[in-house]
């Protein structure tokens, strides 16, 4: 998948480094309570967890909110990203909401496709309604 870098001004960028800084604290806090409620439950439920050296244990700990503010980083950063997109589709659509609108009052203004008078069905068609002295052939 290519890239948008190169398509992002100094300000999205700066956005888009916020977000993921603070997904990552986020990440890290949620996956952090989380291990440490799992290291507490194996202090008290698993001999083996206990026998574990506390370089290790903090080695597991760390280890989950790494991951954590991986996860939510990524996460944020993507749905940031997302946004912007959505954002410039919408001014896109609008813009050409815009020239469309441009187009009709052109057309109304000229006479119709074709010149034929202003506005729609600017003049007698075939096979249109006969008025008075139309002789049926």
């Amino acid at each position: 998948m290519p890239s948008n870098a190169s398509r992002r001004t100094a300000e999205e960028q700066a956005a888009a480094n916020s977000q993921a800084l603070r997904g990552g604290i986020v990440g890290a806090a949620k996956f952090g309570s989380l291990a440490l409620a799992l290291a507490i439950a194996g202090t008290f439920l698993s001999p083996l967890y206990r026998s574990l050296t506390i370089q290790f244990k903090v080695y597991l700990q760390l280890s989950g909110m790494t991951l954590g503010g991986w996860i939510e980083a990524d996460r944020r950063l993507r749905r940031y990203e997302w946004e912007v997109l959505t954002r410039r589709r919408r001014e896109r659509w609008g813009e050409d909401e815009r020239v469309w609108a441009r187009w009709e009052r052109l057309v109304e203004e000229e006479g119709g496709v074709g010149g034929k008078g202003k506005g729609k069905g600017g003049g007698k068609e075939k096979g249109g309604e006969r008025g008075e002295g139309d002789e049926e052939v």
